[in-house]
Parts: structure tokens; sequence; C-alpha cells
């Protein structure tokens, strides 16, 4: 391949991953075609991006984006993913992939420059994720007011309760 072919790819790929601060690698050399494009096409559904390309191209393109956290992983054959929600959830459809196919391998992921290996992808696919995350933030947020809310309603019902029944005269004298 001409050095001319070798900057194009790398300035492409640059291009595909400038601004990401997470991209997974598997193998998805071993898969049967089936497989392979079945996968692919449920991952486009969700708006994940494969690619396979060559590592020492996807280590240039990858140095010169600040991926570099991927360097490691970059060995042996190579499919970059990247994309979808967030990367929990990209993690947890590559690792529930990796269990129905055998033949995926999942190698590590780069994520906001730390290098996680196979079984640090799993981790994080076992996490919560963004919209989990902000369930979570708006529920304890909520909480404090909510028992406030709760504290002054239970006492204050009863004394209007109470305040009512005098006023109609319903409480003996």
């Amino acid at each position: 391949m001409s050095k001319f072919i070798k900057n194009h790819i790398i300035t492409e790929l640059e291009d595909q991953l400038r601004g990401l601060g997470e991209v997974l690698v598997v193998d998805m050399s071993k898969l049967t075609g089936n497989d392979a494009n079945r996968i692919r096409v449920e991952l486009g559904l969700r708006n994940v991006e494969t690619l396979s390309v060559k590592n020492s191209l996807a280590r240039h393109a990858c140095s010169r984006v600040g991926l570099d956290a991927l360097g490691p992983i970059l060995q042996g054959p190579s499919t970059l993913v990247w994309g979808g929600e967030d990367i929990v959830a990209l993690s947890r459809q590559i690792t529930a992939w990796a269990k129905e196919v055998s033949a995926l391998v999942v190698k590590g992921a780069a994520v906001e420059g730390q290098t996680l290996d196979a079984e640090g992808v799993v981790r994080l696919s076992k996490s919560p994720g963004r919209a989990e995350l902000l369930s979570m933030i708006a529920g304890l947020i909520l909480s404090p007011g909510g028992n406030i809310a709760g504290a002054l309603l239970g006492p204050g019902g009863t004394v209007a309760g109470q305040v009512k029944s005098h006023s109609e005269g319903d409480v003996g004298s």
C-alpha cells in the first residue's frame, strides 16, 4: 500500500474518530458472514458504528485524535465499535452479542483516556447507564422534598380535619 493511500486512510479514520471519548475493540474475524452481518445490522439500528481496520493505521489515527488508550488493545484482528446511547449501553450490547455468538471476542476499550481490558468492559456493562444515573440523581434530589411534604401533610391534614369538625359543631363541648 502506498504512503499516499495510507495517509488518506488515516485522515479518513481521524475524521470518523475525532471527538469520540469511548471506543470498544472487538475481534470479529472468526464470525461467519451471516453472524457478522446480523451483528452489524443490529448495531447499526442502534446508531452504533463498526469499522475493521489495519492496526497500524488505527494506532496512527487514534494517537492523532486523543485515543492513545487504544494502542495496547490493537493487536491482532480488530474492529472498532463506537456510538449508541452511551458507553455503558454499548458495552452491554457488545457483551450480550459476545455471549450469544461465541466467536465474537471483546478485546477492550478506551473510556475517557483509560484503557479497559475485556474484563473491564464486562464490568462496565454491569454498571448503571446514563439514563439510570439521571433517574437515580432525580430521585435523590426529590426525596427530601417529598419527605418534608409528607411530614407536613400528615399532621397538617389531621389538624385541618379537627378544625373543620370543630367549626361544624361536631365536637362535643
